[in-house]
């Protein structure tokens, strides 16, 4: 076999992962024809070992296999020129081990400073170029924009980020926690730690009670829907469109004081615990999250309906900042950027969560552009508070259960991806271990790593006065690429 094939978060033997020559490897990458999700190394000893982990959506499978770069090998013949949604993978590998991929259309640094990062450039009468960042005058955080324009309309825009890169990854293998994962990402606390606690569960044998499950699950959506509605008020922002702004960030301070009553953090900090949950969601509460979101979901409904019927919120929104379906599944996209384009991911129901298994999942319009990207966040707030009535109702034959349980210890030679869906998409964390039961590898990607080219990709053609609004529509994380 060339591959070994499992599904998320299951555990399996590092030993049966097979080793393929690069160039056989590559062809198996090119024939198979699967998206990947994961493409890292491992030094051992003076070599490097390159992972591959690529999914089978339609069938909630994944396929695992490796290459072994010898001491003194330092090239391969890149994947990017046949499959392009290998080019930010492709890039960071290179950035870190310095083994280059021949023929890579754009190779240039993901998160090193250290390395000149050379900006495209373009020649002729009225081309100009606008920098943006990576100080910016609103309090965000940083990255560097670089705009050719030919007057107000954009030709091509690059992004440069890692002005934070942390070093989270190798802070995983010595100082690996919840309250660790919890920050790898302010905006997707529930995400990340979900992510990293199955992981770990997974590499203990851990098995959690449904009630730690089911209250996961529903911090998980109310995370989803509360950034969602933060977005529809910044788009709204953005528009002018004020009476929206105002609406759309008082209902969202709603969902997450809900949060703050259950676990004493507006974004769920503290509330999940490898092994469980810290807290509890009792009767009470649930019936105090059940009238919030009724409130909310009226509010909610009222207010997008009354702004996308707006003749001039219509105008700026539709046929802006497009990304082709064609364009979304070459580069590709992931999450809700993926899902406005017409490419129907999502982890949560292609990789067989179990108490997702009976909701209904339906495309909403996708037309690749902001207007899509708005009305999939309505839609998304929506299909969360169902989800959390049913799993709400689910909660109730569990009630006994404990919140956690003991977490053993870790397996030795282990290998295990954990796949998390995110409001942005899909949070993956792969975690390795050695002979002596220690993390050896410690892998994540945010949904933003798929997805900032396609902001690129969005403004082309577009004037840079609507930059900020494509902006917003895809809201991207920096601290989530640059880990």
């Amino acid at each position: 076999m060339n591959w070994l094939i499992t599904e998320n978060k299951k555990i399996v033997n590092i030993n049966g992962i097979p080793v393929l020559n690069i160039s056989d490897l590559r062809l198996e990458i090119i024939k198979l024809s699967k998206r990947v999700i994961g493409f890292f190394g491992k030094k051992e000893n003076d070599n490097i070992r390159l992972f591959v982990v690529l999914a089978d959506d339609s069938e909630g499978k994944l396929y695992i296999s490796s290459t072994i770069f010898e001491k003194e090998v330092k090239e391969y013949e890149s994947l990017t020129q046949i499959i392009p949604a290998f080019h930010m993978f492709e890039r960071e590998f290179y950035e870190e081990f310095g083994i280059k991929p021949l023929n890579h259309p754009w190779l240039k640094p993901v998160r090193d400073h250290k390395t000149e990062y050379k900006f495209f450039e373009m020649e002729g009468e009225e081309v100009h170029q606008v920098a943006v960042g990576p100080i910016h005058a609103g309090v965000i955080e940083p990255g560097h924009f670089r705009f050719m324009c030919h007057g107000e309309k954009i030709y091509d825009l690059e992004i440069q980020l890692g002005w934070q890169h942390r070093g989270v990854e190798d802070l995983m293998l010595s100082q690996a926690s919840n309250q660790l994962a919890e920050s790898i990402c302010g905006d997707s606390v529930i995400a990340q730690n979900l992510a990293y606690s199955n992981v770990i569960e997974s590499l203990t044998g851990t098995e959690v009670t449904n009630k730690a499950q089911l209250i996961r699950l529903i911090a998980l959506e109310m995370e989803r829907s509360a950034i969602h509605i933060g977005d529809l008020g910044a788009i709204a922002g953005d528009i002018a469109y004020l009476m929206g702004a105002s609406i759309f960030g008082a209902t969202r301070t709603l969902i997450i004081n809900t949060m703050l009553e259950i676990s004493g953090s507006r974004f769920g900090r503290g509330l999940i615990t490898t092994g469980g949950v810290n807290f509890d969601i009792d009767k009470e509460m649930a019936d105090r999250i059940l009238s919030v979101i009724a409130k909310v979901s009226s509010d909610v409904e009222r207010t997008t309906k009354v702004m996308l019927a707006s003749p001039t919120v219509a105008s700026r929104l539709e046929k802006t900042g497009v990304v082709s379906e064609e364009n979304a599944r070459s580069l590709g996209l992931v999450g809700t950027a993926a899902r406005a384009s017409g490419v129907n991911l999502d982890t949560r129901f292609d990789h067989r969560e179990k108490w997702y298994q009976d909701i209904e999942n339906r495309m909403t319009k996708a037309d690749g552009d902001v207007y899509s990207r708005t009305r999939l966040r309505y839609k998304e707030i929506k299909q969360s508070f169902h989800i959390i009535k049913k799993l709400l109702e689910k909660l109730k034959e569990f009630e006994q259960e404990q919140l956690e349980v003991q977490v053993g210890q870790m397996q030795a030679n282990s290998f295990v991806v954990s796949m998390t869906e995110g409001w942005r998409g899909e949070v993956v964390h792969i975690a390795m271990t050695d002979e002596n039961a220690k993390l050896s590898r410690y892998k994540i990607k945010d949904a933003s790593f798929n997805n900032w080219f396609a902001l690129a990709m969005a403004v082309r053609n577009n004037g840079i006065s609507d930059f900020p609004l494509c902006n917003k529509s895809f809201n991207l994380s920096y601290c989530g690429n640059d880990l």
